[in-house]
């Protein structure tokens, strides 16, 4: 590995003692997006399904309703973004931690145990939530945090690697994924688990049916299990991770240039970086849709398709560079500062929202009585005690930032 991050501007580690360390270059733009999506996910967990009591209540708002949960199969939905969201930021930020740990004078050897200690902890984290409330460890590796681990020592790599690499990366795994669903046979009797949402040449990627399932029939089958392993309820799979990485490599190709943008000057240079991303969003949306429209490659966030990867990706390079815009280089920024605050502590909200809300709703529900989410009617009840859970968790991170408590991995 070289000193610096290729296709980053040089950062060199500190040599004399008495020099005070330059302060790292930090995006707020970046944890207002993080924040964003963490407060989205905080404010709906708690009831699930908050949304069709509404719905069925007012028929009207069912199409935005359902912005608030996965598509079905094909398609995307506002929720959809989610999972995209997080695995582009944590490419978007390799190039700052990257530089940040080099600069504090890191070797190769320390960079890399770091990584791989990182992977091990955020697969095993999401192994931990899955399991909580059953009766033994879980084996499943499809949570959003455990798809980060099993990329993220690639996308370290990449991190190391001249934007030439990157760019042949993304292709090949673009390319491979969608060839290897393909071209795998059609099963002429798909299993219990199966869904048949597709016919003709789409049913290659049906739920439960392809490579992904097969994989984990023999993984998951392969680790303590209560009961055999027989499909993913919504179709997820362990192989997600392999077209996730090219995700996160289109984040860590964003975070490179904003990267080299705060380390030297912004002006001018900064409205050409964001023209530029805005640019590659509209691209990588247009081939996305249009692999789909042509019948190539469906849409589907639950098997992470490559025209899934394009279309996820453009947008999520279209939000970073309007708040990167508004935020660090326009400094509208008191705005976001809700946002902000939970940007910075990522992980303490992910764990909260999975491991704390239930606890915090039934609390309120217990010390303010039920009758006070049914101030506006049954069918919002729901709705407003996540809204109760989603600001407790965020005073809690609210006060963490104050006190400068951090989760870090």
């Amino acid at each position: 590995m070289s000193d610096t991050a290729p296709g980053v501007s040089e950062v060199a580690p500190e040599r004399h003692s008495e020099k005070p360390r330059e302060k790292s270059p930090r995006l707020a733009s970046l944890d207002a997006y993080r924040g964003f999506t963490m407060l989205l996910l905080a404010f709906t967990v708690p009831n699930w399904g908050w949304q069709e009591p509404i719905a069925q209540a007012n028929e009207s708002l069912r199409p935005l309703l359902d912005q608030f949960e996965h598509a079905a199969w094909r398609g995307l939905t506002v929720w959809d973004m989610i999972q995209p969201s997080f695995m582009f930021m944590v490419g978007v930020a390799a190039p700052f931690s990257y530089a940040s740990r080099k600069r504090r004078g890191a070797t190769d050897r320390q960079l890399w145990a770091h990584a791989a200690g990182r992977a091990v902890a955020l697969i095993l984290l999401g192994v931990f939530l899955r399991s909580l409330g059953r009766d033994a460890t879980y084996w499943t590796l499809e949570d959003v945090v455990t798809q980060i681990g099993l990329s993220y020592l690639p996308l370290f790599w990449l991190a190391t690697q001249p934007t030439r690499m990157r760019l042949i990366t993304l292709a090949a795994l673009l390319m491979s994924v969608w060839a290897l669903f393909a071209l795998w046979p059609v099963p002429a009797e798909p299993g219990s688990a199966a869904v048949l949402h597709f016919d003709g040449f789409w049913a290659h990627w049906n739920q439960n049916t392809g490579p992904g399932h097969a994989l984990d029939l023999w993984l998951l089958n392969s680790l303590p299990r209560s009961e055999p392993f027989v499909g993913h309820v919504e179709g997820y799979n362990t192989l997600n991770f392999v077209p996730s990485l090219a995700t996160m490599l289109l984040g860590l190709m964003a975070g490179a240039q904003l990267w080299s943008l705060t380390a030297a000057e912004g002006g001018a240079a900064g409205l050409g970086i964001v023209g530029r991303l805005i640019g590659y969003g509209l691209a990588l949306l247009a081939i996305g849709l249009l692999l789909d429209q042509l019948g190539v490659c469906p849409i589907v966030k639950k098997l992470w398709t490559p025209s899934f990867v394009l279309v996820s990706g453009g947008l999520s390079l279209w939000l970073l560079a309007l708040l990167y815009a508004v935020i660090d280089m326009a400094g509208w920024r008191s705005w976001a500062w809700p946002a902000e605050v939970v940007g910075r502590n990522p992980l303490a909200m992910y764990f909260m929202t999975w491991a704390v809300a239930g606890w915090v709703l039934a609390a309120l529900q217990r010390h303010l009585g039920c009758d006070v989410f049914q101030t506006l009617g049954d069918a919002y009840a729901p709705l407003l005690g996540n809204l109760a859970v989603g600001l407790v968790l965020w005073m809690i991170c609210w006060w963490m930032d104050r006190n400068r408590a951090y989760v870090r991995l």
